[in-house]
């Protein structure tokens, strides 16, 4: 059963490369790009739409919608972009791990201003 675990996890990571890539391809009409763009940041992004910490609930989106949003983006994609992709992916994982510094960037911008925002609101508050 963990293994099995182990190697769904390991796909699903997979699939999520290969999205990445394809997003890029210029071959993708520009609606698949923006939905694969908001599946692959909203399942490396540590926002989730159901915080971790509430019991069970916390981890439907990881276990259902991510999975979910992953299979229908790459229903949109052409096989051909897949393929291509599938290949590059193979090369970076046995090559290197594959790094994204804006999407991280992105990310901590993100949590700063969400933090600034909520410093401001205490402090309108306070005064």
């Amino acid at each position: 059963m963990l293994n099995q675990l182990k190697l769904w996890a390991k796909k699903l990571k997979k699939q999520l490369f290969i999205l990445y890539l394809a997003y890029k391809d210029e071959r993708v009409s520009w609606y698949t790009k923006v939905f694969t763009a908001c599946v692959v940041a909203y399942a490396f992004s540590p926002i989730d739409l159901i915080p971790d910490f509430i019991p069970v609930l916390g981890y439907i989106d990881d276990i259902i919608i991510v999975p979910l949003g992953i299979m229908l983006a790459l229903k949109m994609l052409p096989k051909n972009v897949i393929e291509d992709c599938t290949i590059k992916v193979e090369e970076l994982i046995q090559n290197e791990k594959p790094k994204n510094w804006v999407a991280g960037s992105i990310i901590i911008i993100v949590w700063l201003l969400i933090f600034m925002w909520s410093c401001f609101i205490v402090f309108k508050f306070l005064n």
